[in-house]
């Protein structure tokens, strides 16, 4: 059985939820609370020594960084594809799931947030602002590759990595209040992707849900 450990909130988790979904793969869920500061306890750092989430462990394999693991989901259940078996196709995919993940989610996350405010003093208000430009930021040059690439997924008719990322960063841009309708292609494809059942049982909310069966805090 696979084990995710996971917080909700956490997109990286979100991503590595709906691939999955997708795959079709059951999973456990391990809560790590973020806001509590569980992902510092030596115990799961022995898992995880960044103290971030997720971590996914399947038998004697022990996973971090949400890219890699859905990169080793893809090759060890091939079924649907995830990234594209094109070297030119797949390198796109990859490069637009890595301005998400690399560019644009680690100036954001609640560790550099905490940072901003704790330790450089930070009010709130320029916290936001500070989420808000480097998400507009990001999903400006993401809408120009969309413009090329996009059908009803980022990559043509090809449900892939792309999507697995974008969805999770629009809904952090829309928690914190961020307008987006400057990004249309973008709008139209969290749209769609959120009629699907694979991304709907991965959203906080649907996970929320099992948190407060177990009686977890959340």
């Amino acid at each position: 059985m696979i084990t995710l450990y996971d917080y909700y909130r956490s997109s990286a988790s979100f991503r590595v939820r709906i691939a999955l979904n997708i795959k079709k793969i059951s999973y456990e869920v391990q809560h790590i609370h973020l806001v509590e500061g569980e992902q510092q306890k030596n115990t799961y750092k022995e898992l995880n020594p960044l103290g971030r989430v997720p971590t996914l462990v399947d038998g004697q394999t022990t996973l971090t960084q949400s890219l890699a693991i859905i990169d080793y989901l893809d090759k060890k259940y091939p079924t649907p594809r995830l990234m594209s078996e094109n070297p030119a196709e797949r390198a796109h995919m990859l490069s637009f799931a890595l301005t998400i993940a690399a560019d644009i989610h680690p100036l954001n996350n609640l560790a550099a947030r905490k940072y901003l405010t704790e330790r450089l003093g930070a009010t709130e208000n320029a916290g936001n602002l500070w989420y808000a430009y480097w998400i507009l930021n990001g999903f400006t040059a993401l809408e120009k590759v969309l413009q090329k690439s996009a059908g009803t997924f980022c990559f043509g008719s090809m449900l892939s990595i792309a999507d697995i990322c974008l969805i999770p960063q629009v809904y952090n841009a829309h928690r914190v209040g961020i307008n987006l309708s400057e990004f249309p292609i973008i709008n139209r494809i969290n749209k769609h992707c959120l009629t699907l059942p694979e991304f709907q049982k991965a959203t906080p909310e649907a996970v929320i849900e099992i948190y407060k069966e177990k009686g977890w805090k959340i």
